[in-house]
């Protein structure tokens, strides 16, 4: 369970090979990477130590423009965003934020609500895809 809005799944893998599951998910899946940030090793970089945690920016313009275009605001949110982290206990999750959430929080209408199934169907697949 996670913070409300977000999908939080637990992980088979260790983070790194977790996060490169999901990139090639995303790819296979016709989505484009955007950028890969690795927060541990940019703590590692000034001195500060942090357990792996690293995210994916990626999407679909396809996909994203019609929620964009019922609500400008959920630009903020776009394109989508997961979060795989290892927690103190050595368990990997993974984590997104859910498209149906997104759409509610920037108030657009039901004319995006097919937009917003295929959304939330397609990061269930490269999710699972990446932590099974």
């Amino acid at each position: 369970m996670g913070p409300e809005g977000m999908t939080v799944l637990p992980s088979r893998h260790g983070a790194k090979e977790t996060m490169d599951r999901l990139a090639a998910a995303v790819a296979s899946a016709g989505m484009t990477v955007f950028a890969r940030i690795d927060h541990a090793g940019g703590a590692m970089a000034v001195g500060l130590a942090m357990l792996p945690m690293e995210v994916l920016i990626f999407g679909s313009p396809k996909a994203g423009t019609p929620l964009m275009q019922a609500a400008s605001t959920a630009g903020i949110d776009l394109p989508l965003k997961a979060l795989v982290w290892q927690d103190d206990g050595g368990k990997v999750w993974l984590g997104y934020d859910q498209p149906g959430w997104i759409a509610q929080r920037h108030g657009a209408g039901e004319e995006v609500a097919p937009v917003v199934k295929a959304m939330a169907g397609a990061l269930a697949t490269v999710a699972e895809a990446a932590v099974a």
